[in-house]
């Protein structure tokens, strides 16, 4: 059975989800982090988000969507202390890891969902005010049958334009050459964004972010790894 989400109090409508939740092996630590670190730093599905409140003060607002073990996200957040961050994972030992990451780190500007983010996005965060939307290394679903388990699709991607402020902007990654290919065709559909790369399709991420032990590992065995970004004009 899979385990049950922190702070669902309203159910949702059901839909095909980008995801499968699975029971996974919680250490001691990551279980301490949950116990003493969840209530400062988690945020309730249930309620739509005033990010003034969550941190105490005003600041560009990033969402990160699917942010895995979390250790790129509190590098990312730890970099720009002059911005907010948000990270969204559905997986507890995830959610346990990152909040490991937090207290270690003394990361202040970070704070997590653990829920779907199709549902977080809809219900909790108010439009118009995202600065960047991060996507990294989402389930290709390469299996035909599976295409329409991706997350990237025309409501994802309307969803976001409409969450994010004018110039905000929407940052993907995969190692799957032909998911990127999905995106740019979905991407290039929606009129509110357009391509920010200067030049081609593609940007550089390592220019952009940290660097996850999983592309590492894909980039040692010789997979590419494709970034996209787009701006809300």
């Amino acid at each position: 059975m899979a385990d049950e989400v922190v702070g669902t109090e309203q159910p949702f409508h059901r839909r095909i989800r980008s995801f499968v939740l699975r029971d996974g092996r919680i250490t001691v630590a990551q279980q301490e982090a949950l116990d003493k670190l969840w209530p400062v730093y988690g945020l309730d599905p249930a309620q739509p988000l005033d990010a003034e409140a969550a941190f105490g003060r005003r600041a560009p607002l990033v969402l990160e969507i699917g942010f895995g073990n979390g250790d790129s996200l509190v590098e990312h957040a730890a970099a720009n202390p002059d911005k907010n961050y948000i990270g969204i994972e559905v997986h507890r030992p995830g959610v346990g890891h990152c909040l490991m990451g937090i207290g270690r780190q003394g990361v202040e500007n970070l704070r997590l969902y653990r829920h779907d983010a199709l549902e977080v996005l809809e219900h909790c965060i108010p439009d118009g005010t995202l600065s960047g939307v991060q996507l990294y290394f989402p389930d290709p679903w390469p299996k035909s049958r599976h295409h329409k388990r991706r997350i990237v699709n025309d409501r994802f991607v309307n969803l976001v334009a409409r969450k994010l402020k004018q110039d905000g902007t929407f940052h993907a990654a995969t190692d799957w050459e032909q998911y990127a290919q999905h995106m740019l065709e979905v991407l290039k559909a929606c009129p509110l964004l357009a391509n920010a790369a200067s030049e081609g399709d593609f940007v550089d991420g390592e220019a952009l972010r940290p660097g996850t032990k999983f592309e590492q590992r894909g980039r040692r065995l010789g997979h590419g790894v494709w970034d996209i970004l787009y701006r809300k004009v």
